[in-house]
């Protein structure tokens, strides 16, 4: 495939020029797994889903047809070739639900072309996109929502209150639990699914040949085979993503971050405690490139601002533990736990201190705050700065843990100190036609 073209828009506006009852128009890009989750929230948000896009005819088609028979409305337009979205000026903001490695380029161009973006997390592969994507953010003015919707779970923000309005005390350390995966065996090359264009796929990743076990998923991310380096498994390579540290890390340790008040800063080093590679590495890179190849079991600590330790586990409970000088508190999907939560019933948090938290009347639907912060022109609850502070905590710990050591970090610079190995992992190279390229705001306008 030749060089990807930036589309230059023309509909800036989008959005923001229309009425309060108007119904915004989105399309959704990458649609397995994840993808589905926020078109059926956009659709419940009040958004009319136009479009479709998917480099796997299976999943386009099937998910064209389960929008008219389960949501009876009308069949989305369908795209191979995601490209075909951004060209159109009827569309409002676009969904991206693609594996990480796309993240970024998608990103870039709708917002160039016009588009507001929801995109899923983790929002990049490396440290260097995500300071991209905030300058193209400044520089077009889009909205851009982070598919991290805890912020919009009302336990959370609930928790992330309590520990900034003193509930625990001064706090001392937070625990993120994100659990293990177990490594893969090997997994050799297999024929290319029919309907997956293999190439496009990979994009700017390298091309390498498909692998998979004939073994099928259930259930959630069914459909698909158990062990390959596609489809739902893509989590667990390097090239394609961050493993469970960037996947279930995004989540717990945004809140973490959200509730410290380190949203606007970063870590000072980063020391991996005791982990396991799924296969072996030299020099940052796996020697092989027949099984996963990401951290399987792992603990981290960050050096956080004001002496606060954080530990990121794969071991223990999926969640985020708070301690402090005066209690400790446990937040999950599931629960908001301890004796500060329980003193709540006699001295509950002053009104409306959710609402301040969250920036403004909650919503427990992530694309409902999208929407209002479109319309607004304003930025959302999960915006791209507060989330790359994030992912700089999750790279940082991905790159300690390929070269074995502990890393210092500047978070003004945002950059390694002394070590031009590691800093060498902040960036990637694209493969040769699939590179971002970036016009200035006004050849796209």
């Amino acid at each position: 495939m030749g060089s990807a073209a930036i589309i230059q828009g023309t509909a800036l506006g989008a959005v923001r020029g229309r009425t309060a009852s108007d119904r915004p128009a989105f399309a959704t890009i990458g649609l397995r797994n994840q993808g589905w989750v926020i078109t059926n929230s956009a659709i419940a948000a009040g958004a009319d889903i136009v479009a479709l896009a998917d480099v796997d005819s299976n999943i386009l088609e099937a998910t064209a047809e389960k929008i008219v028979k389960e949501k009876k409305l009308k069949k989305p337009d369908t795209y191979s070739d995601y490209r075909k979205v951004l060209e159109r000026e009827d569309i409002d903001a676009v969904l991206i639900a693609t594996p990480d490695h796309w993240h970024a380029k998608i990103s870039i161009e709708a917002m160039y072309a016009g588009k507001d973006v929801y995109c899923e997390k983790p929002l990049t592969l490396t440290i260097a996109e995500g300071k991209l994507i905030e300058k193209v953010v400044k520089e077009t003015g889009r909205t851009f929502q982070v598919g991290t919707m805890q912020r919009s779970q009302e336990q959370f923000v609930k928790a992330v209150a309590m520990v900034r309005g003193g509930r625990i005390g001064t706090v001392k350390k937070v625990t993120c639990g994100i659990n293990a995966f177990k490594p893969s065996p090997v997994i050799p090359v297999a024929p290319v699914p029919a309907g997956l264009d293999w190439d496009f796929w990979l994009g700017p990743a390298p091309k390498v040949d498909y692998r998979a076990l004939p073994k099928v998923r259930e259930g959630y991310g069914g459909g698909v085979p158990f062990h390959s380096n596609g489809h739902y498994s893509f989590r667990n390579w390097h090239e394609y993503a961050g493993g469970r540290m960037t996947d279930w890390g995004a989540h717990h340790v945004d809140i973490a971050n959200w509730a410290l008040g380190a949203t606007e800063t970063g870590p000072s080093k980063i020391t991996p405690l005791d982990f396991k590679m799924s296969v072996e590495h030299k020099d940052g890179y796996p020697v092989v490139d027949d099984r996963y190849n990401s951290a399987a079991d792992f603990e981290v600590k960050v050096d956080m601002p004001n002496g606060v330790e954080m530990i990121i586990a794969s071991k223990g409970d999926n969640g985020i533990k708070f301690e402090g000088s005066k209690g400790r508190i446990f937040v999950n999907r599931g629960k908001l736990v301890g004796k500060p939560v329980e003193d709540l019933e006699s001295n509950p948090l002053p009104t409306g201190a959710v609402d301040e938290v969250y920036g403004g009347p909650f919503t427990p639907n992530h694309v409902t705050n999208f929407i209002n912060a479109i319309k607004a022109g304003e930025q959302p609850i999960s915006d791209v700065w507060s989330h790359n502070r994030t992912l700089e905590i999750l790279h940082l710990s991905n790159i300690a843990m390929r070269l074995g050591r502990s890393l210092d970090w500047d978070p003004v610079k945002r950059e390694i100190i002394g070590d031009d190995q590691a800093n060498a992992f902040l960036s990637r190279e694209y493969r040769k036609g699939y590179e971002i390229e970036m016009p200035t705001l006004a050849a796209a306008q």
